[in-house]
């Protein structure tokens, strides 16, 4: 039993792609939002919230497009499939975030 191709198009690649492009935006931008308790921080780097973006859509797309048919396989459902691609797409934003965090908590 094979899995899927690197890069292969399915639903859970699109929607690990989707996730990973709008959760890049915001990536950048959660840590000094929350730390400095202002909103409007959030799309404070826009050039780096951009990057962000280019960087986490193509990510979770490759393991969006990995982890949901293999769910989907494993649960025999589609909604699963659409499940794992957003969680796949969550890595990368989720990584992102967290470095974010690093670099603006004082150390």
């Amino acid at each position: 039993m094979k899995g899927p191709r690197i890069g292969e198009v399915n639903l859970g690649a699109a929607a690990g792609a989707v996730v990973g492009a709008i959760g890049g935006l915001f990536a950048i931008g959660i840590a000094p939002a929350i730390i400095g308790k202002n909103a409007s921080l959030l799309i404070g780097t826009p050039m780096l919230a951009l990057i962000s973006c280019l960087i986490s859509g193509p990510i979770g797309w490759v393991i969006g497009g990995q982890v949901g048919p293999r769910l989907a396989e494993l649960f025999k459902s589609q909604r699963v499939e659409v499940v794992g691609g957003i969680v796949g797409g969550l890595v990368p934003v989720v990584a992102i975030a967290l470095w974010a965090w690093y670099m603006v908590t004082p150390r």
